[in-house]
């Protein structure tokens, strides 16, 4: 008992405070790659830092439902962070299904995130909140796919447990289906973190928001809740990315040194997938927001077929 809650506390700081570093190394990245200084690593902890001195105003025609959502999806990021592995696999959290858990988790942070921009009664808050659901009505299979195009090499949807079949006998990077369920979870990675070229996280334009319209009615302590959750949220898809197809290097027991080894390997991960995300960013312009479920329903027809190669192999 007392393992696992040391390991809870581990896994909950990780991801509290790792959350804004990568946003800081994504921002940074893009900023490099098109030729401009840009802002600190450290940027994203002092606009949190920020807000949370700052006291939230509200719309008048709000509910209880603006001022709870902040805190509801603050801790249902939190609470699925506890089932993804970060640098310790044995966190005695895990059960059959908890991957299910986990989308559904997010499920529950995006649902009450799209009512409450209903719930101030704005124009761009209904219309950011609109294009989220109609999104997340294809993102969201297309995320249970990519993944259980990996789960299949298991036969189970506990993560630990995958991760072992992965570094012990999981699939060959030579293997077809590994590499197409490889391109389908990247694309549902950009999708679901809100990057070019599905959404433009650092628009300032109403018109073409998708995630940042929802926050445009939030203010002060309230914005710093959502924008630092969006932040973890992005973490935790991260690190699902990491452990189905770079698990290796992962602690699975309470060695101290084998921990700080994993953990700096980890952040290491981290870094290069977000250095990643900025290229990707950075090469693309975004597209038009009709052709985005085209996108994601190439990355469900990528799982399916890596699905059906992984059946006959």
């Amino acid at each position: 008992m007392g393992w696992i809650i040391f390991v809870a506390f581990l896994q909950t700081a990780t991801i509290i405070c790792i959350a804004p570093f990568i946003q800081g190394i994504i921002k940074k990245t893009k900023a490099r790659m098109q030729n401009r200084i840009g802002s600190s690593v450290l940027q994203p902890y002092y606009d949190l830092i920020k807000f949370m001195k700052k006291d939230a105003v509200l719309s008048l025609h709000s509910s209880w439902l603006s001022v709870a959502t902040p805190y509801i999806v603050f801790v249902s990021i939190v609470t699925a962070g506890l089932f993804i592995p970060t640098y310790i696999t044995n966190n005695g959290l895990s059960f059959m299904g908890d991957i299910i858990l986990v989308v559904y988790l997010f499920g529950i942070a995006r649902f009450f995130t799209a009512f409450s921009a209903l719930d101030a009664g704005g124009s761009f808050g209904g219309m950011g909140s609109s294009r989220e659901i109609a999104l997340s009505a294809i993102a969201e299979p297309a995320l249970l796919l990519a993944v259980f195009a990996v789960l299949l090499s298991s036969g189970t949807t506990k993560l630990p447990d995958l991760i072992a079949s992965l570094t012990s006998d999981g699939w060959s990077w030579f293997s077809p289906s590994y590499g197409l369920a490889f391109f389908a979870m990247l694309i549902v990675l950009i999708a679901e973190t809100g990057r070019i070229p599905v959404d433009n996280p650092d628009t300032h334009l109403e018109l073409t928001m998708v995630h940042e319209g929802m926050l445009l009615e939030y203010s002060g302590r309230y914005l710093g809740l959502m924008m630092w959750a969006a932040q973890m949220k992005q973490l935790l898809l991260l690190s699902l990315f990491i452990n189905l197809f770079f698990p290796w290097g992962i602690a699975a027991s309470g060695n101290v040194s084998q921990i700080v080894l994993s953990f700096l390997l980890y952040v290491a991960k981290l870094v290069a997938l977000g250095m990643l995300l900025a290229f990707i960013e950075t090469m693309y312009a975004k597209i038009r927001l009709f052709k985005v479920p085209k996108l994601l329903g190439s990355s469900m027809i990528l799982s399916l077929m890596a699905i059906l190669l992984r059946v006959f192999e």
